[in-house]
């Protein structure tokens, strides 16, 4: 009685299996592979292409015999002098045991090379050594290729440094919180900022940031970080200058950036605090000291107001 009994509960937990296995090959749905992204046209992506343009001031050097920390890029217009100024003597300057430097990336001034922006470049740039500038037009919309022309010149230049932040000339940045923070981040394959993962295109004509159907037909962008500030292992600038091949240019670099991420299958991290807040604020606050000793970046600050807080914030943050 006790082996039919056995027998039968074999029969019925076998029955099971064989019912649950070919539900499962019915209704489930096997992952798709990413597809393989196809080269742009030769013609398309020469917009891009760091063959396209030449240096008109470059410091080629400067990496030759160190190897940075962390690398400081910041994109600004070539007539800008003051806000350069602004940053080099705040968290732009070198610093003893910080083992970071600043580069300042521009295009050429509205008129070309014959302007009386250009000549003043060209003597602060004698005097700091400090500008990198290519020759396509500087203005808003051609910032995604400057952003790329800043990855081609890491990836050329400076290949050893360990860390790079693209960062606007308008941002506060916390310089020692942020090499803290990078002192125990992923070495490889690492970008973080604040993480805008819910991003769609502007079909508004009339908006800013309008990207027509015909240049990004998706209706949502992959996750990426605010063009404000973000930080990524160097490692990444040859292989984003690698997927630029792969992706047709928008102009909003910050998304263009996470485009070329997704060809790389690399996801931006977000950056948080203890208590959950966001290290990368790209919103205005108002200046205090110990507010900003815990945050990385804060959005918003003109020349003059960079320089009234630095002293106090570089005096004070550590005592936050």
């Amino acid at each position: 009685m006790r082996r039919s009994c056995l027998w039968r509960l074999v029969k019925f937990l076998t029955a099971l299996a064989l019912l649950f296995l070919s539900a499962h090959v019915l209704f489930s749905t096997p992952s798709k592979a990413p597809p393989k992204p196809s080269a742009l046209p030769a013609e398309e992506y020469r917009l891009l292409s760091p063959e396209t343009y030449r240096y008109q001031l470059n410091e080629p050097t400067v990496c030759r015999h160190r190897s940075p920390f962390l690398l400081l890029m910041v994109p600004v217009a070539p007539g800008e002098a003051v806000a350069r100024q602004a940053v080099r003597s705040t968290w732009g300057a070198s610093a003893p045991g910080r083992d970071t430097f600043t580069l300042f990336f521009v295009g050429l001034p509205g008129g070309g090379r014959g302007t009386s922006t250009q000549a003043e470049l060209e003597e602060e740039s004698r005097r700091h050594a400090d500008i990198i500038q290519m020759d396509f037009q500087d203005s808003y919309y051609n910032l995604t290729i400057k952003t790329m022309m800043m990855m081609h010149w890491l990836s050329t230049h400076c290949p050893n440094a360990s860390y790079a932040m693209k960062v606007d000339a308008d941002i506060f940045v916390n310089v020692f919180l942020l090499v803290r923070r990078l002192r125990g981040s992923p070495s490889q394959g690492f970008i973080t900022g604040s993480l805008i993962s819910d991003g769609r295109p502007r079909r508004d004509w009339n908006s800013k940031w309008y990207v027509s159907e015909g240049l990004y037909p998706d209706d949502s962008f992959p996750p990426y970080v605010s063009g404000a500030g973000y930080v990524f292992s160097a490692d990444l600038a040859p292989r984003i200058s690698w997927a630029s091949r792969f992706v047709r240019m928008i102009p909003l670099e910050d998304v263009y950036v996470g485009l070329c991420l997704r060809v790389l299958n690399v996801r931006p991290v977000y950056s948080r605090s203890l208590n959950l807040r966001n290290l990368f604020e790209i919103g205005q606050l108002e200046y205090d000291r110990c507010t900003f000793a815990k945050l990385v970046i804060v959005n918003g600050f003109k020349p003059a107001q960079l320089l009234h807080v630095w002293p106090d914030f570089s005096r004070g943050h550590s005592s936050c």
